[in-house]
């Protein structure tokens, strides 16, 4: 026998367990996708309102750096179009300023609540081709989305001054809506599908 082959020394059965659970973790985690905002052209422009709303925004470049970190890349040729889509326009503050603005915001102060026009504009344009169904169930809303897409239609339900709505809860594609009692339910159940469909007709 060649003295100089040496024999492998077996692992400790803990370090092949260890290891062996470490490969099946990370395959797991390699075959889970994140979830994350569906980059549809109606996501993308209502972001840009709200961003436009909730912040002083004085030049395409700054709007580009929030749009970025919300997950959202485009060049400025694509952000000219869109803030000609959502009819913005550059205007002077009242501190001598310049800023982008909504053209059709009643509002004349940064932060104040929405006219029910603007929030039926802005759930339309993202429950269009988001929303699958709307259905009341006792005090909540079941609403149903493509996979991935609930917890960003939830997160702009909850963004919204509407009457009668509590919160929301989101898993992959369902978005559980809680309203004030049953007959709101019915109601909002009902007003979901309306703007989702003037939003597909418009």
């Amino acid at each position: 026998m060649d003295s100089s082959k040496k024999a492998k020394s077996p692992q400790a059965p803990g370090r092949q367990a260890a290891e062996g659970s470490h490969e099946r973790k990370s395959d797991r985690q390699a075959s889970q996708p994140s979830l994350q905002r569906p980059a549809t052209r109606a996501a993308r422009l209502s972001t840009i309102e709200r961003i436009l709303m909730d912040h002083i925004i004085g030049s395409q470049s700054q709007l580009s750096d929030l749009l970025d970190d919300e997950g959202f890349a485009v060049t400025q040729a694509t952000l000219s179009r869109d803030l000609d889509e959502i009819h913005a326009v550059k205007t002077r503050l009242k501190d001598g300023s310049i800023a982008y603005r909504l053209a059709d915001d009643p509002q004349s102060d940064l932060g104040e609540d929405l006219s029910s026009k603007r929030v039926e504009q802005q759930m339309g344009k993202v429950l269009t081709g988001l929303l699958v169904s709307a259905a009341a169930a006792r005090n909540l809303v079941v609403i149903h989305t493509p996979a991935g897409a609930a917890q960003y239609v939830a997160s702009v339900i909850d963004r919204q001054p509407l009457e009668g709505i509590l919160g929301t809860i989101a898993g992959d594609d369902t978005v559980m809506m809680i309203c004030v009692d049953d007959g709101q339910a019915q109601v909002r159940a009902q007003w979901l599908l309306d703007i989702a469909s003037k939003g597909q007709s418009s």
